[in-house]
């Protein structure tokens, strides 16, 4: 938490030293508008990043089960996880700086910069150097992941779609599934995997049809909303 308290003070200091502003250009201030986006955006990433486990359910016969060590305290500590997780990635990739080189640059260069770094980052953050085939593949799928974030801040002037669309597929993936970093949550895997024969099309299927069709719609739901005036 401190380094978010850290990452907003100097984001205010880098909006007053350029702008004479403050953080009011990160759309903080909650209005109905904005309320309901997060829901939206939260509920849509949420279903579809759930798609995918429910399609290995299906497809390759892979089992959940809650967790029989789950507590409040569990689940709770890993949702917090997730939410400064989230809060650091977004202030840093679409903050301040973000705000700033789309003032600078317009946004498609901002856009393009911004998703760039955030694909690199994502080598460091999952220690992936090393390994060229892991390197490109997470570039291109968090790159395109940063497309969707930076836009929906640029068309908004606001980070409450960001951080849904980030939240919501961090939720369901680490929380409910229990597939990231923070170990077993809500539901657990069943060991071992039951051996299945499944065509390349079905085990592509099941990959990439949650985070496609979460870039897909989330992407066109962004598209659809008028272009807020940007603010100074």
């Amino acid at each position: 938490m401190l380094g978010i308290i850290i990452q907003l003070a100097l984001s205010w200091l880098l909006i007053w030293l350029f702008e004479k502003g403050n953080l009011s250009v990160l759309g903080f201030r909650p209005t109905r508008k904005r309320l309901i986006d997060f829901a939206l955006f939260f509920v849509v990433t949420a279903v579809l990043c759930a798609s995918g486990f429910f399609l290995k359910m299906l497809i390759a016969k892979q089992q959940w089960q809650l967790n029989p060590n789950f507590n409040l305290y569990t689940i709770a500590n890993g949702t917090w996880f997730n939410i400064k997780s989230v809060l650091f990635e977004e202030l840093i990739f679409r903050g301040v700086l973000f705000y700033l080189l789309i003032k600078k640059l317009g946004a498609t260069k901002a856009i393009i910069i911004s998703a760039v770094a955030f694909g690199i980052y994502h080598w460091f953050s999952h220690e992936l150097f090393g390994n060229p085939g892991a390197m490109v593949t997470e570039f291109i799928v968090t790159g395109a992941m940063g497309v969707v974030l930076a836009y929906g801040y640029a068309k908004t002037w606001s980070l409450y779609i960001p951080i849904a669309i980030h939240l919501g597929w961090g939720i369901v993936q680490q929380v409910v599934f229990s597939d990231g970093p923070i170990g077993q949550q809500l539901f657990v895997e069943i060991m071992p995997r039951p051996i299945i024969t499944v065509s390349y099309f079905s085990f592509f299927f099941m990959q990439l049809f949650p985070l496609v069709s979460t870039l897909l719609i989330t992407y066109l739901l962004i598209w659809k909303r008028k272009q807020e005036p940007i603010p100074q």
